[in-house]
């Protein structure tokens, strides 16, 4: 067959002859003309088959064709006559690859838990398709952004001796001869340590958290981007934060728009989203929230249906800054201007999408953070490592984090968050 073509780069092969090979992810005929719509990993294109100048050997393979068969196909490379930046293959020949068996998952509706049984075959969806492409695109955008802001990638451990915000949530393991030990829930602790090294570090991987939780927003196992920056106070972490989330939408629209299509997400949402976001304290959300109807108080986190009502304010997304310190992690510094609460914000996806984003400026004084670690009755010797950052060159900083599901989540307009992950981990789901 002739030279080989992605679907992605198709546009520049027009009035070429190429060779696409994919699975067919649709297929039908009318008279005397097939269309195979086929699906290469980078793209989608329709294959359009003259079926009685097809050789022996193409219309045997077209008779054989069942969906996601695996095939390849020969054709001349033509414009959409309707769509701009669609392609056709005027196709020639065919070769079947590989003949499927019966697709267990055909155009009816499905319900969810058996498309979450056929999660392996599921991911092959148009749908699922676009929405693991737009998580990869938040990926690129988070290493191109922290490169650019001279951070380091520093690989934190998994396995942990100790919790960073307590062991209720935490799968616990036992670890050789050693003790029990815990997957980790946040790298952040380590992070600081190697702060200390680069200056701006973060880290990109997977975390664990054993909530008993059936929200559409909770996954038992997600992917989590904490960063640290040395010198760097609230204000800072927010300005960073912004631009962040900023940049990476702006990455989405510029290289997802067909597949802000797919998941039928209104671009013009995400278009609209400008910053400099609001900054609004808990109190005065509280405040808010109450007047709309509330049952929320000063000392209690925001609930499902706070959420809901918070969208109904802002049609932006807005930080809420200045949490009560009781309700919040011991390593968070105190506002110095009121030390009942702390310096942190979490940042709020407007369309009741939920947190975004949680960080704080870190408490740099050893003797504070002690004190807080015993209010709290931690076991302070399983962490006299960290207490080492304090006592070796301690500086002001401030670090956030981000779950990258929930930024697919919002950014896709999905439903449930366990589509955003190409294999999910809930409370009631650890197969395939």
């Amino acid at each position: 067959m002739s030279e080989h073509a992605l679907v992605a780069e198709i546009g520049g092969f027009v009035d070429r002859t190429v060779t696409v090979q994919g699975w067919v992810s649709n297929f039908r005929s009318s008279g005397k003309i097939a269309f195979l719509e086929v699906r290469d990993g980078s793209g989608y294109i329709q294959a359009v088959l003259d079926i009685p100048a097809l050789d022996a050997a193409s219309s045997e393979a077209l008779s054989q064709v069942t969906l996601e068969s695996s095939v390849a196909v020969e054709g001349r490379v033509s414009k959409h006559p309707k769509r701009a930046d669609v392609y056709e293959l005027q196709a020639s020949a065919l070769r079947l690859i590989h003949r499927a068996e019966e697709y267990p998952i055909g155009r009816k509706e499905h319900g969810a838990d058996f498309l979450l049984q056929h999660r392996h075959l599921w991911l092959r969806s148009k749908t699922q398709w676009a929405i693991l492409r737009i998580r990869n695109t938040i990926i690129k955008a988070t290493y191109d952004f922290l490169f650019g802001e001279h951070f380091v990638k520093i690989d934190t451990p998994i396995i942990t001796a100790s919790a960073c915000e307590g062991t209720t949530t935490l799968f616990e393991l036992d670890y050789y001869d050693l003790g029990k030990a815990y997957l980790a829930q946040s790298g952040q602790l380590y992070l600081e340590a190697a702060m200390a090294a680069h200056g701006r570090v973060f880290d990109f991987g997977p975390v664990f958290r054993a909530e008993k939780s059936k929200t559409r927003k909770h996954l038992s196992e997600f992917w989590m981007m904490d960063a640290e920056m040395a010198f760097c106070d609230h204000a800072c972490s927010l300005d960073l934060q912004e631009r962040l989330v900023m940049h990476i939408i702006q990455e989405v629209l510029r290289h997802n728009r067909g597949d802000l299509e797919i998941t039928k997400r209104d671009a013009a949402r995400l278009e609209a989203i400008k910053a400099p976001f609001a900054r609004i304290t808990h109190r005065e959300v509280v405040r808010l929230l109450r007047e709309k109807g509330s049952e929320i108080t000063e000392d209690l986190d925001l609930g499902a249906n706070d959420e809901t009502l918070l969208a109904e304010i802002f049609d932006q997304p807005v930080f809420i800054e200045k949490w009560p310190a009781h309700i919040k992690a011991f390593y968070m510094k105190r506002d110095p201007q009121d030390p009942a609460y702390v310096a942190c914000a979490d940042l709020m996806a407007p369309e009741a999408f939920g947190e975004l984003i949680g960080g704080s400026q870190r408490e740099d004084d050893l003797d504070l953070l002690l004190s807080r670690m015993r209010e709290e009755r931690m076991p302070v010797e399983e962490f006299e490592w960290y207490l080492d950052t304090r006592r070796y060159g301690s500086v002001p900083h401030s670090g956030f984090g981000f779950g990258l599901e929930r930024l697919v989540y919002w950014l896709a307009g999905v439903e449930h968050i366990r589509e955003t992950i190409a294999f999910p981990r809930m409370l009631y789901r650890m197969r395939p």
